[in-house]
């Protein structure tokens, strides 16, 4: 086997034109080293005589002792089916002996794991070297390959074929340890992504008159957790409090301080506060937990009685509801600041209110963080128009809304910020679905006259909705008890409302006077305070909150047999 046809151009190394000098030319193929003859000092130099070199020139060394003394394993093939000329002992002991003369692909199955064949011929094509990393063969070692062009080094022979070297780094080591930390990453980045949904609702709260749906997806690969959230409360007497918020920032600090808030959410929203007053609360417990941490929060409240949402935001970014011919509404106004920045101590300043927008049957109404419209490379409003634009063809279920507005906005899973959306759509019911939804009302006028003519209302309503019969017994009872309560402790303007839906029976009575009731053992002596009590006993559940106008309602709710 000739080595002199070959030049291997090895990284730090260069074939020198040595054959061309007759004084130090060697010949490769003998593996001798020849020292180089000192030359004798003219008779007036002084100067001392340099020291006698110790070994070979790198030039000198013939090609075959150079690779073998390698301790990477190397191959040469040369011609364009990659025939074996050489491989070196790091070779032959990481993958075996090799039959020189054979093709690679027959002879070298290791090339192919490596997926290198391919490789060897752009580079065989194109003369340009070319390196893969960290390729891994079946043996379970992984290396980093550097393919070189080699060509003819023999003057007598200047068409001869071109040829590869392959230099293999054993980097088993470092691939492994590379992938435990990408395995680490992708374990922190999983505990912190259920940290993050187990502080989310597990199962969203589903009315009786609305269909809800959400997704939350996280930012990034990094095991950082994000503050966004969300939340559906049901309210009683079929009002439902909708709930998005973000808390600025990531991190454990973000995502804690979001649990924080949404449980004092939930915890206010059972006052049955109107959405400012929850704000205003909101924001001073916000300034408490953590005054460096910025939060955005959205609340509203629908009510099936009224088609409209009643909202209050805190910097959060405008509701959107799509009408059932696709034209879409911005929640614009009232936005308030943020929480915890409404004054010195989230204790004075900025006073939040509360605004209204429709929410009619066949409607979607749509509650997103920033990570939905906000781009680095565009202003905010214009992701908003997009969104207004997305939703307004978005047709179908509201998880199916909810992904395409995902799709449309173009968040993917290696979007760099949090996203959550929360889909709520009020259903235009027709047919069978209608029958079983039903409102009646009745104005209580005059004075104690009113109440055998409350029974007597509740008593045919029920009976028309086709109720079984201890229900119906059960609900005059109840109406009785709330109508008797507003009479003797209520003032005028006073109203019974009956509402039943698929699942429930609701009653009502309101009336102008603020102080909610509440319950209380009576005595055994006391002619009166037993009413709210008994409400309590036979109904699933019951409640009071006052009124937009001054006044206050109280209500109780009968489960419908299934």
């Amino acid at each position: 086997m000739n080595f002199t046809r070959w030049s291997a151009r090895l990284p730090g190394t260069q074939r020198r034109a040595a054959a061309r000098d007759d004084h130090s030319s060697v010949p490769a193929a003998r593996a001798e080293s020849v020292r180089p003859k000192a030359t004798a000092a003219p008779p007036d130099d002084t100067s001392e005589t340099p020291a006698p070199a110790t070994g070979p020139a790198l030039e000198a060394l013939p090609a075959r002792e150079l690779l073998g003394l390698l301790p990477a394993p190397v191959a040469l093939l040369h011609g364009p089916d990659h025939r074996i000329t050489y491989v070196n002992a790091a070779y032959t002991s990481a993958f075996g002996p090799r039959p020189s003369g054979a093709p690679a692909a027959e002879a070298m199955p290791e090339l192919a794991e490596l997926s290198l064949l391919p490789l060897m011929d752009q580079v065989l094509r194109s003369g340009t070297p070319r390196t893969v990393k960290s390729r891994k063969v079946l043996a379970g070692s992984s290396y980093t390959v550097t393919c070189t062009p080699v060509a003819t080094g023999a003057p007598e022979d200047p068409d001869g074929e071109a040829g590869v070297l392959v230099y293999a780094t054993d980097v088993t080591d470092h691939a492994e340890a590379a992938e435990r930390l990408r395995s680490s990453e992708r374990r922190h980045r999983e505990t912190a992504v259920t940290l993050q949904r187990s502080l989310l609702p597990q199962d969203l709260e589903q009315p009786d008159d609305l269909r809800i749906a959400a997704t939350y997806q996280p930012g990034g690969t990094d095991a950082a957790v994000g503050g966004d959230w969300y939340d559906v409360i049901t309210l009683g007497a079929g009002r439902t409090a909708l709930v998005i918020g973000d808390v600025m920032g990531r991190g454990v600090r973000a995502a804690a301080v979001m649990g924080q808030l949404r449980t004092a959410v939930r915890a206010y929203a059972r006052l049955d506060l109107p959405p400012h007053e929850v704000l205003q609360l909101l924001d001073v417990l916000a300034a408490e937990i953590d005054a460096s941490q910025i939060a955005t929060c959205a609340y509203a409240v629908h009510d099936p009685n009224e088609g409209h949402l009643v909202y209050a935001s805190a910097g959060h970014l405008p509701i959107l509801v799509c009408d059932e011919d696709g034209t879409v509404h911005r929640a614009e106004d009232p936005t308030g600041p943020p929480l915890g920045t409404g004054g010195t101590g989230g204790t004075g300043g900025w006073v939040h209110t509360s605004g209204t927008i429709p929410l009619p049957p066949g409607s979607t109404a749509v509650l997103y963080t920033d990570g939905l419209v906000e781009r680095r490379s565009e202003d905010i409003d214009e992701g908003v128009a997009a969104l207004e634009r997305a939703l307004s063809g978005a047709k179908g279920t509201p998880q199916v809304v909810c992904d395409r507005l995902i799709r449309s906005l173009g968040v993917t899973a290696e979007h760099d910020d949090d996203v959550a959306v929360l889909v709520v759509q009020h259903p235009a019911r027709t047919g069978t679905s209608a029958e079983l939804f039903h409102n009646a009302s009745l104005d209580l006028l005059g004075g104690i006259e009113a109440a055998p003519r409350a029974r007597a209302f509740a008593t045919g309503v029920l009976a028309s909705w086709r109720f079984p019969v201890e229900l119906c017994d059960l609900g005059v009872l109840a109406a009785s008890e709330l109508v008797a309560n507003s009479l003797q402790h209520g003032t005028p303007p006073m109203r019974l409302g009956l509402r039943r839906t698929d699942r429930r029976l609701i009653i009502e009575v309101t009336d102008g006077d603020d102080h909610l009731p509440r319950r209380r053992r009576a005595e055994p002596a006391d002619e009166a305070g037993r009413g709210i009590s008994i409400v309590a006993t036979i109904a699933s559940s019951w409640g009071s909150r006052r009124t937009p106008g001054g006044g206050k309602a109280v209500w109780c709710e009968f489960a419908l047999p299934a």
